[in-house]
């Protein structure tokens, strides 16, 4: 608890304390033939990986349309072509047709029914994946640089830390397995698993976190993980082709209450190095640190981030290394130089390819010409090349031979698919959160309406030459910043029904917070703002001076005096 010894706590407190771990009163709801639960139900399935929503495109005078996001927690983005054809058929059978690959690695299916929510949960387990603690108050999924580069061991040893992490920080709890993994008729439990959700969980306790919990995996050279926008980042410190190390970051974190003025974005300061062998014990300590003094009476300042503003960061390793039983060492001096987001065709290192193929915004779907859904299905039938997700919402072909190029691309090509290299850099960097309609939190579109805020950008970059300038384009339809808008060179944040606030002067490395540039912006009116800023970075950047760094060193005064009085 806090410093104050509050006994104060939170409804959501209350309600986890009282569930026998996670448990109660779900049973009872499951089966009441309703298409909804009751509020303490809605706050428990979280850590059970879904999210109960109301499609407000579809509301009638008979109320809210219920359904759920049900996402699928996946270390690392590995996953199999045989995992994402079940989950695809999910989408078909019991969800909305689509599948969502998300921010984090993940994969989401949206609309699914209350009475559909067991079947699609055990399926998804039928094929060794799992929901559990994909959301919650818990370590969410654990986030890696995705590239399979055979010929760097590196690679290889930080997606195995992602594994093991993710599986010592998933929770103990039976109540997962008694829900939705019992045979109905003969009680069978389909893993091994405590009963009536009464098991101990020996690092989250009954209440398990204050708050919701974000682990990522990174390098250097390559930022794709994020690391600086989650709670722990473990930066690969590395010598001869191995890890010696891990600079750990602690206190990334994006979401914002912009009514409540004690809420802020942060990005995550390095505390010490660590040894790969003490990783994942100083990983521990850290969470413990967060369950024993995170608040638990305020939501809105519940992330560890607001634990380490206000003891600072000394005080805190402190903690730490009296949970963890040592002294660490500061962390050692490297600085974050490049994010590879693993598009196109490259070598694998072991003689073999990948290819990364660029998915907006993460939408698998059939539209149309475009038909990415049917694309997967036949390359995951008939080639089935082991997959990853990358943290950009796209895919990764793994395992591929040279022979299998021409076949791929023709695959994607017959079914309207657009390939990495012919999209634009504006569209490859871009990424936005689902929104409207069915996001509970959203208050303006973004994933509807960020490829068309794209096609306009695109128009204009090409009239000033700057089509090949690489930088990053995040939207959220709300300010608490699941797309990580508030590191990008170009945020667009929801603030009121159609209007944005315009953030400038974050960076690809993602190590450094944007800032405001302009708020309650119409949406008719972001593209001519951007241009304008485009038009001044053409004419007074430095030599090989990026958007983001150039829009950093100018200010929010000086672009607004050089931008705000040029005509639209």
């Amino acid at each position: 608890m806090s410093d104050d010894k509050s006994k104060k706590v939170s409804a959501v407190e209350k309600i986890k304390l009282a569930s026998n771990y996670l448990l109660e009163p779900i049973p009872q709801e499951l089966a009441d033939g309703t298409d909804h639960f009751g509020k303490e139900s809605i706050q428990l399935l979280k850590h059970h990986g879904t999210y109960q929503q109301d499609n407000r495109d579809e509301r009638s005078k008979e109320g809210k349309s219920y359904s759920f996001m049900l996402r699928t927690a996946i270390p690392g983005g590995i996953i199999s072509s045989e995992q994402l054809l079940a989950e695809m058929d999910l989408g078909d059978e019991v969800a909305n047709s689509t599948l969502r690959i998300t921010t984090r690695q993940g994969l989401q299916l949206h609309g699914v029914l209350k009475k559909n929510l067991k079947q699609a949960i055990r399926r998804i387990n039928d094929v060794k994946l799992t929901t559990i603690a994909a959301c919650g108050d818990v370590k969410r999924n654990v986030m890696c640089s995705p590239c399979p580069y055979k010929g760097d061991p590196v690679y290889d040893q930080m997606q195995d830390l992602a594994e093991r992490l993710a599986i010592h920080l998933t929770p103990h709890t039976g109540a997962y397995y008694e829900l939705w993994l019992t045979d109905e008729e003969t009680g069978e439990k389909h893993q091994a698993g405590g009963s009536n959700g009464q098991v101990v969980e020996p690092i989250y306790g009954p209440t398990y976190l204050p708050r919701k919990f974000k682990f990522a995996i990174g390098l250097p050279g390559d930022n794709s993980a994020d690391v600086y926008t989650n709670d722990v980042g473990l930066l690969a410190i590395c010598e001869n082709w191995r890890i010696v190390g891990y600079n750990i970051l602690v206190g990334g974190s994006f979401g914002v209450t912009p009514s409540a003025k004690k809420t802020f974005a942060a990005v995550a300061q390095a505390m010490c190095f660590v040894t790969p062998n003490q990783a994942i014990d100083v990983a521990t300590a850290i969470v413990k640190v967060q369950r024993d003094f995170g608040n638990r009476a305020d939501r809105k300042v519940a992330r560890m981030k607001y634990l380490i503003h206000d003891w600072g960061l000394d005080r805190f390793k402190q903690k730490v290394e009296e949970y963890y039983g040592a002294n660490l060492p500061d962390p050692r001096p490297v600085v974050v130089h490049g994010f590879n987001d693993g598009m196109g065709w490259q070598a694998q290192g072991d003689g073999k390819w990948f290819y990364g193929l660029n998915v907006e915004n993460g939408r698998i779907k059939d539209e149309g010409d475009f038909r990415l859904k049917t694309a997967l299905r036949e390359i995951c039938s008939t080639m089935a090349p082991p997959l990853r997700l990358t943290p950009h919402q796209s895919i990764i072909f793994c395992d591929l031979a040279e022979k299998d190029r021409p076949k791929l691309f023709e695959i994607l090509r017959r079914h309207g698919v657009p390939l990495s290299e012919d999209i634009s850099n504006a569209r490859r960097w871009s990424m936005a959160c689902p929104a409207l309609p069915t996001c509970g939190l959203a208050i303006t579109e973004s994933e509807r309406v960020l490829p068309s805020i794209i096609d306009q950008l695109d128009v204009e970059l090409d009239k000033l030459d700057l089509k090949d300038e690489v930088f990053t384009f995040r939207m959220t339809g709300c300010p608490n910043g699941c797309a990580r808008p508030y590191n990008s060179d170009i945020g667009l944040v929801g603030k009121t029904a159609g209007k944005y606030t315009i953030f400038l002067g974050g960076r690809v490395c993602g190590d450094r917070l944007n800032f405001i540039y302009k708020d309650l912006v119409p949406e008719e009116e972001v593209i001519p703002d951007l241009v304008n800023v485009f038009r001044y970075f053409k004419e007074a950047r430095e030599q090989e001076e990026s958007f983001g760094d150039f829009c950093h060193r100018q200010g929010v005064e000086k672009l607004l005096a050089a931008c705000d009085t040029v005509p639209k």
